[in-house]
């Protein structure tokens, strides 16, 4: 732009604006290119990914024993066991590789790295299933169902922490995959995708599986992205670079809309919950507190029960309370309160609130120490070795050997204390002993099915006789309370018979010696682990 200047002359002023912005670009990208990614060795880097991609005797191993870790963290509820599952687990690396092959173009890199990940991945879901299918627990714990409803935020998760595990990789910070491990949590929604195998249970399978396919897009995409910024040489055009940059975003938008509707789902249950609440303690008329608020949002209508402190009693409390929620939320509900009567105000149903909550606590400690206590007297060791979780409502103890007591000794105990105890899972261990012979008999079998030819069916069957079913009763009892195998030794039918349902039971069987003539199986403990 040209202006006169106090002579009179015409002169030129820089465009100051578009030229500094450009300048700054350039010497960022002049910086960039120097100071940062030309820094990074390149070659070594690729290598080294390209190597922890690779399909090894270790890396299923460590598959396996990964997902066997984190399934029965997830069937136990239990936090710091799934988060050792996930430092375990190697799915990180051929995921990363994926990324990387990518960026640089590398197809047989590509292939190589997606075959580690989907065989992997089908380990990992196979040995979970079976798992759950011989496992007696099958139930959606909080941490299963954790892991079946991923929303925006698992996106944002995923996609900070890809950025993190990137960059240690390329500059060579592994210590900080640690980290990223945790954060990205891998192999849980694999366990939980094998949980929803074994238990057909397709909402499971579905909501872990969409998780598991949002975490690992959003791990690779993001390491491609970090690649081509770090200036991995590629094979890729220009023209290539671009249309692969806008498949990058079309992917994570594919990704962020049925994540996005989740979470607005989600928010939505929050806020209704605390409508609800608010809706409760107004028909109450503001001195009422509310107390264990459930709401049933897959239910239709949906369905409500509370539990509600208060200083009187209201006759219609449900209909008006059902008419109040419906108009706020716009929904039919159905409304279940239990009111319990308190002091004469506010204050009083709060501190009955508390009362009740430490009454509780206090309940659920005597209860612990007297059930430590009991087990304590009857397994003859102190009340510290008697493991008792109070969250899991379990409790276990190994038993000392004691003067007069067998097997059946312990089994009874165990039976004893497990009656008083409704809701706890007690475990006895016992120290050892000889099993009672598992003796058979013959049964006649019944023909009802006048469609089934007569000879295709024996005449008789042969099945444990009272005693006989008592004793492989306690030996299976016995084993899985010790974890330790089995000998067997009878005649081969029989055998088998008594094999067969010890291992449908999870009972591992150790030698198996055939004894003609003999009318009974025996059982021992294996002396592979005396």
């Amino acid at each position: 732009m040209q202006i006169e200047n106090a002579a009179g002359a015409p002169t030129t002023v820089p465009q100051r604006t578009k030229a500094g912005f450009g300048h700054v670009l350039t010497t960022f990208s002049r910086w960039w290119s120097a100071d940062v990614s030309g820094t990074v060795d390149q070659a070594a880097v690729i290598t080294k990914r390209r190597e922890e991609c690779q399909l090894s005797a270790r890396y299923l191993l460590m598959i396996a024993m990964s997902a066997g870790i984190a399934i029965l963290g997830l069937l136990q509820s239990s936090p710091a066991v799934v988060i050792g599952a996930m430092l375990l687990s190697p799915l990180m690396d051929p995921i990363m590789g994926v990324g990387f092959a990518l960026a640089v173009g590398d197809f047989k890199w590509l292939k190589q790295s997606a075959r580690s990940l989907a065989i992997g991945s089908l380990v990992a879901i196979g040995f979970c299933v079976l798992v759950v299918f011989f496992s007696p627990i099958q139930t959606v714990t909080s941490e299963i169902a954790a892991r079946t409803r991923p929303n925006l935020f698992d996106l944002g998760v995923a996609f900070f922490s890809a950025v993190a595990g990137a960059y240690a990789m390329i500059r060579g910070r592994d210590g900080t995959i640690v980290g990223v491990a945790i954060a990205t949590a891998l192999m849980p929604p694999l366990a939980v995708v094998g949980f929803g195998i074994a238990t057909w249970n397709g909402t499971v399978f579905f909501g872990a599986l969409f998780l598991f396919i949002t975490n690992l897009t959003a791990i690779a995409l993001t390491a491609t992205a970090m690649a081509r910024i770090y200036g991995f040489s590629t094979s890729l055009s220009e023209k290539q670079t671009q249309v692969q940059g806008l498949l990058i975003f079309g992917a994570f938008v594919a990704l962020a809309i049925p994540l996005f509707l989740s979470l607005r789902q989600i928010v939505w249950e929050s806020n209704a919950s605390r409508q609800m609440n608010s809706v409760v303690e107004q028909v109450f008329g503001g001195n009422a507190r509310v107390s264990d608020l459930n709401p049933n949002y897959q239910a239709v209508p949906i369905q409500v029960t509370a539990t509600v402190l208060t200083p009187e009693i209201i006759g219609d409390a449900e209909r008006r309370t059902i008419e109040a929620i419906s108009r706020t939320l716009g929904r039919p509900v159905d409304v279940q309160l239990t009111q319990v009567r308190v002091g004469s105000n506010a204050q009083a149903a709060e501190e009955a609130q508390l009362s009740q909550a430490r009454a509780q606590e206090a309940a659920a400690k005597e209860q612990a120490e007297e059930l430590a206590m009991r087990l304590a007297l009857v397994a003859g060791v102190p009340e510290s070795e008697v493991l008792v979780d109070r969250q899991r409502r379990a409790a276990v103890v190994r038993a000392k050997r004691l003067d007069g007591a067998n097997l059946s000794t312990y089994y009874a105990l165990e039976r004893r204390i497990a009656q008083s105890q409704e809701g706890w899972r007690i475990e006895v261990q016992p120290p050892g002993g000889s099993f009672s012979p598992i003796s058979y008999q013959e049964k006649k079998v019944e023909r009802d099915d006048n469609d089934v030819p007569p000879e295709t069916v024996p005449e008789t069957v042969m099945e444990p006789t009272s005693e006989g079913a008592r004793a492989l009763t306690l030996a299976i009892w016995a084993a899985q309370r010790t974890a330790r195998p089995l000998d067997l030794s009878g005649p081969a039918d029989l055998v088998a018979l008594t094999r067969s349902d010890m291992e449908r039971a999870g009972v591992a069987i150790g030698d198996v010696t055939t004894t003609p003539g003999a009318t009974s199986v025996t059982a021992s403990w294996s002396a592979a682990v005396e």
